[in-house]
């Protein structure tokens, strides 16, 4: 988590109407004054939340060698990952739109405890089935059942995260996005880890003969890291609910976000509207008007933040994992179980890096037309995957043949999604230098726009997968 300056203090955006045009005589599209310090315990608080909300997306994704391990013999195999990355970020997307219109009619609190709650239960399912042998067909459905069921969760989670961090300012917007990071950087480690317990030593005639099988072993090395990461997954998921529970009884909080958790649906058609419009008027702030013209409103005037957030992860999921994990050491002293690892791995520290450039005031670019460039050129990497040691239908020598300037390029592919994808948070979300937003109000909705738009990206990415996979392999991406 990046530390804020001991020295700089901030203040907590006001969300209610009595706090935005309390006497200071300020217009709402104001920043807020720097007056009060960051409480570094809600802080990293929220670091943890970040955490929780990326999660999901880091158990499966990992996980993914013994989800394999259980479907051997079978075509789903070879397909296994962009079906389940479709489904975790389809239902997302559904869902993310649902969160999206009610954010304004819900209680971030209960959101974020509720969903904890289930992710948990669905982890705890996941701890189980390392147990037992279940049949390939059911264990596929049963993946894909939790997998929804905690993309759906997990939006639930990530919205009400977004918002309330927006709320309280950008510190803790910061440690949110360095937690989910963080997390990934941790399960990857953990992965590697032992993976280079389990494979150490292994001559060159093994390596070969775990190639030539299509990494198709007893299965026992992916059952015992999978059964270690979801039992230490579920110990930290309840760590992390109770943590919240602290939080939503912080003064700060219930000052901020704790007002959503209150705040009473606004009536449609009546009189109060009048009254309403000219204390926002007397203010220079605009009227009030239904939840859902806010939406669209502050989504036309910020599209660029939400095309430049959505294409970074599209680019990203494009060829990540589904691509990358299908590519394969030059050197065959490199057993690939240890190089698919190390692959998500440096991806993951180079996200991290990324985000946490964006704790340097001069490495932030607040311009939104240079943002979506940025994300644009991301483009490039796919071609740029495509050159390196991918397996294809044909025997083609990579023109990329260097183990080391591949997990160069995935180090840049990562750093590249941390850093574009926080500079859109960030800049979306400031009042400063966002003058799109036409106040606090605005604030919590452009950050719950943000998270729909990178579930879309996802969404989209994961099915350009099937694309992608269809050019390299010259078969039926969704049967092989």
């Amino acid at each position: 988590m990046v530390a804020a300056n001991e020295s700089t203090v901030y203040q907590a955006i006001p969300t209610s109407e009595d706090d935005i045009h309390a006497g200071s005589g300020r217009s709402t599209r104001d920043p807020p004054l720097p007056t009060a310090p960051v409480d570094k315990r809600i802080s990293w608080t929220y670091f943890l939340l970040g955490c929780a909300t990326l999660l999901p997306w880091d158990a499966l994704i990992n996980a993914v060698s013994f989800f394999k391990s259980r479907l051997v013999g079978t075509p789903m195999r070879a397909v296994f990952s962009s079906y389940q990355s479709s489904a975790f970020t389809a239902t997302g997307l559904f869902f993310q739109a649902y969160c999206t219109m009610t954010s304004k009619q819900s209680s971030p609190s209960r959101r974020v405890l509720s969903s904890i709650i289930v992710l948990t239960v669905f982890v705890f399912l996941f701890f189980l089935s390392t147990f037992a042998q279940i049949n390939p067909t059911i264990f596929f459905a049963f993946v894909l059942v939790c997998s929804i069921a905690m993309s759906a969760s997990g939006v639930y989670l990530s919205t009400a995260v977004y918002a309330g961090a927006a709320l309280l300012g950008g510190p803790y917007m910061q440690s949110t996005v360095s937690g989910q990071a963080a997390i990934a950087v941790i399960v990857s480690t953990v992965e590697l880890i032992s993976s280079s317990l389990s494979v150490w030593g292994a001559s060159p005639e093994a390596i070969a003969t775990f190639i030539a099988e299509d990494g198709i072993g007893d299965g026992k090395t992916e059952e015992s890291a999978a059964r270690v990461f979801f039992g230490v997954s579920v110990l930290f998921m309840a760590s992390t609910f109770a943590a919240s529970v602290w939080l939503t009884k912080q003064p700060l909080y219930k000052s901020t976000v704790g007002i959503l958790d209150h705040q009473p649906k606004a009536p449609e058609g009546t009189g109060d509207d009048e009254e309403r419009h000219g204390l926002a008027t007397s203010t220079q702030s605009i009227p009030l008007s239904s939840p859902s013209l806010d939406l669209w409103q502050v989504f036309k005037a910020n599209f660029s933040f939400m095309l430049s957030t959505a294409y970074t992860f599209i680019a990203t999921l494009a060829i990540f994992p589904a691509i990358t994990s299908t590519v394969l050491p030059t050197n065959p002293r490199i057993h690939p179980l240890l190089f698919i690892d190390a692959h998500f791995l440096v991806f993951n520290v180079g996200d991290l890096l990324g985000r946490y450039i964006c704790s340097f005031p001069r490495m932030i670019v607040w311009s939104a037309d240079k943002i979506l460039a940025m994300s644009l050129l991301r483009t490039l990497f796919i071609p740029i995957i495509l050159f390196c040691n991918v397996q294809r239908a044909a025997e083609i020598p990579p023109v990329i043949g260097s183990d080391t300037l591949y997990m160069l390029i995935l180090l840049a592919l990562g750093l590249s999604n941390g850093y574009a994808f926080t500079l859109s948070l960030l800049a979306a979300s400031s009042l400063q230098h966002n003058h799109r937003l036409r106040g606090y109000g605005d604030v919590d909705i452009v950050a719950t726009l943000c998270a729909f738009a990178i579930v879309l990206g996802l969404a989209v990415g994961s099915l350009l997968s099937f694309a992608v996979r269809a050019a390299i392999c010259d078969c039926n991406p969704f049967r092989s």
